[in-house]
């Protein structure tokens, strides 16, 4: 075999050798994603946080009332990573922040929102009750609230509902819709200081 021939199989081979050990550019894992974010926001620096999140998700976490959540509590397969409140009460389900991560940006966020009137929380949980917005009533309700609520669909063509307002009760708020045939009371608990969240739900029959 010719020199020329020995020199050219060994360049092929080489380059076949470059070729698998080189590393492919992995996007970041959804942790990684969501951390980034997260340090940012600790930092209040808008800036790192639009590397990694789109300009409203950076807005609503600049936006939180509360401390910074203490905890990472992980992320699931399909990229929803979150961040937990371990030493302060916060008022909902979510207890924090969840994070949607999607092609190696924060796309959507949610936070626990700091509610001040008992009517605007129970309003704004029947509103995302109409929209089928789980993780957003999460925001503002338990999750024994949420199960309930949730377990009827809305039906935009079914029975209207109208809103009666709220009254005092032993522990907080009972804020009432009524119907054609019964009616369904959201049991508002929480302070104007801590924010109030809808707590429970329950129906009468006529």
């Amino acid at each position: 075999m010719s020199s020329r021939s020995l020199l050219a199989g060994a360049a092929v081979t080489a380059t076949a050798l470059l070729t698998v050990a080189a590393p492919a550019n992995a996007a970041p894992a959804p942790a990684t994603v969501a951390k980034n974010v997260f340090k940012g926001f600790v930092k209040k620096d808008r800036k790192a946080m639009l590397k990694w999140a789109a300009p409203d998700v950076v807005d609503k976490l600049l936006a939180y009332k509360f401390r910074a959540p203490d905890k990472f509590a992980g992320c699931t397969a399909s990229g929803t990573c979150r961040f937990v409140h371990t030493s302060v009460k916060v008022p909902g389900d979510l207890n924090g922040f969840l994070m949607v991560v999607k092609n190696s940006r924060v796309t959507t966020v949610y936070t626990s929102q700091h509610v001040t009137s008992p009517s605007t929380v129970a309003k704004t949980f029947y509103r995302y009750w109409q929209l089928g917005a789980k993780n957003r009533a999460r925001e503002i309700a338990t999750a024994g609230a949420i199960k309930t609520r949730f377990a009827v669909k809305y039906d935009p063509t079914g029975v209207p509902y109208y809103w009666q307002g709220c009254s005092k009760e032993p522990k907080g708020y009972s804020c009432a819709y009524s119907y054609e045939g019964g009616a369904m009371f959201l049991h508002v608990r929480g302070t104007k200081a801590a924010g109030y969240y809808v707590n429970s739900v329950s129906y009468i029959a006529d």
